[in-house]
């Protein structure tokens, strides 16, 4: 019988792997049960269950608590997702890599956005991207922040363009640019229309906003600006896409933030009307947030690396908003 030593040798380990193991126990790691795993990968449950128990064998560690009433990942089996994820993002791409060996630059860039990125510096590099790189193709995704980030982890997007309120140590982050956030309602508010407001006319009304206006969040300062606007407590709608929270501040619902820069138009055209405060209104960073373990394809390396270098060469006040 082999000692425990030998079993869990990192040498055994990498010789005798099988992906398709890794692969089953990252279904399972998502999922509430292996039933409901058995489903997703449409296997068996006995099939799914002596993937599982193979993989504990292989690695000598319990990987999932399934005792009655619970399915949980052992501190073992969070250790293996994280690194599983990491080699199924990289498996993912090699078909790509392999597509991509040619003199003229081609393959395809996943970008993960955050909701309504308004940035001219950006839109400039994927002009500049398209011109001098007319077959490499690309998609663009719209998440909430947390979830663009989520694809970086996972390298199932090329880079995002997000909010960031805690930083993952494995990614890098560099701000493309700030923006700034004030409070707007529309044309049925009955504050619409009215000049020298202060913020004691806000007192009481009613509120719309994002899910991430939060103290704890990522737009903590948007929620510190609503607090000191007064407005009453409870936020009666909310969305992850500005997009809906524009529509919902528009419809009369309640006051809400949005960018400076993205609600001018809107206010040119009588469709949002600015209220207090004026002068302190909440600054907000977007960033570029990439994996560096990451192996991109020279399409998505040309557009990171041409954003990262537009973004050295503009100043600050030249990437912020207002």
């Amino acid at each position: 019988m082999k000692s425990m030593i030998e079993r869990e040798s990192p040498e055994r380990i990498m010789r005798e792997m099988d992906w398709n193991l890794l692969r089953t126990f990252v279904v399972l790691a998502q999922s509430r049960s292996v039933t409901d795993a058995a489903t997703r990968l449409r296997l068996t449950q006995p099939s799914v269950s002596t993937a599982l128990k193979r993989l504990e064998n292989k690695v000598g560690k319990k990987l999932i608590d399934r005792s009655p009433g619970r399915f949980e990942l052992t501190d073992a089996g969070q250790v293996l997702y994280r690194e599983a994820v990491d080699i199924q993002g990289s498996i993912l791409r090699l078909s790509t890599l392999m597509r991509d060996m040619t003199d003229e630059v081609t393959g395809h860039v996943r970008l993960s956005l955050a909701s309504h990125v308004i940035c001219p510096l950006f839109n400039q590099v994927l002009a500049e991207f398209h011109a001098e790189n007319p077959r490499a193709t690309l998609t663009i995704d719209v998440f909430t922040s947390a979830l663009a980030i989520e694809s970086v982890t996972t390298r199932s997007a090329s880079f995002a363009i997000c909010l960031v309120h805690s930083r993952n140590s494995k990614l890098e982050y560099k701000r493309l640019f700030r923006e700034y956030f004030g409070l707007f309602c529309g044309p049925p508010h009955p504050l619409f229309g009215r000049k020298n407001l202060t913020r004691a006319d806000l007192a009481g009304h009613s509120a719309v906003s994002f899910g991430t206006d939060r103290l704890q969040d990522a737009l903590k300062p948007v929620t510190l600006m609503r607090a000191q606007a007064e407005l009453g407590d409870q936020i009666i709608a909310t969305s992850s896409h500005l997009e809906e929270v524009r529509r919902m501040i528009i419809a009369g619902l309640g006051v809400g933030p949005l960018p400076l820069h993205v609600a001018a138009r809107d206010v040119r055209d009588g469709q949002l009307w600015q209220l207090p405060p004026y002068d302190q209104t909440a600054p907000i960073d977007v960033h570029v947030v990439w994996n560096p373990r990451a192996v991109l394809n020279r399409a998505e390396k040309w557009l990171l690396d041409r954003l990262l270098q537009r973004i050295d060469e503009t100043p600050m006040d030249q990437r912020t908003y207002r």
